[in-house]
């Protein structure tokens, strides 16, 4: 039920998506929706918005071990975002932006769900940065940047329908990283 929901509000958003329709792509019944989340769409909405955190936090990890450099990973994270967006007709970007816009100041718990997402999200990258000896000060801005900025930029990219913003992001924020970076002498 949670990947079929998650799935569905990747792609129509959280008021595109009844509960319903959930039963009915989960291939489970109404009241074994209600019988597992007794809160209904809300509650399930956040479960699924959990399982997107942890399907990016996989893949932006990946990402991020594919390279011992911080600025060749993060490029290589864009790329691989282009790629995945490309792959699925430009429908599955981020698993979580399209709810978290449509919810905000209307559901706490889904706000906190899409807060705590980021929050790991970014600590993956500032973990990343950290371990290459980057300032504590800079590798939490710099993970806050590069988030908000690959989110931006598969949002550019849907709507472009192109590859084009998340490479162009990848590119510019490797070198935003590599101007960080600590020397090596």
């Amino acid at each position: 039920m949670v990947r079929a929901t998650s799935r569905l509000l990747q792609r129509q958003g959280y008021e595109g998506t009844g509960i319903k329709q959930i039963s009915r792509e989960a291939e489970a019944t109404l009241g074994s929706v209600y019988h597992f989340f007794p809160g209904g769409k809300q509650e399930l909405a956040a479960a699924a918005i959990r399982h997107g955190d942890q399907e990016f936090a996989d893949l932006l990890r990946e990402a991020m071990d594919a390279h011992q450099d911080p600025a060749v990973a993060i490029a290589g994270c864009a790329r691989t975002l282009a790629g995945a967006l490309r792959a699925s007709d430009w429908t599955d970007g981020c698993p979580i932006s399209a709810t978290a816009l449509e919810t905000i100041g209307r559901t706490p718990d889904i706000q906190q769900a899409v807060a705590v997402a980021f929050a790991h999200w970014q600590s993956i990258v500032y973990d990343k940065l950290r371990a290459a000896d980057f300032a504590e000060d800079d590798a939490r801005d710099l993970a806050c940047t590069v988030i908000n900025t690959l989110e931006g930029a598969e949002l550019s990219s849907q709507v472009a329908r192109s590859e084009t913003p998340l490479l162009v992001a990848g590119r510019h924020l490797a070198r935003l990283v590599d101007s960080y970076a600590p020397s090596l002498s």
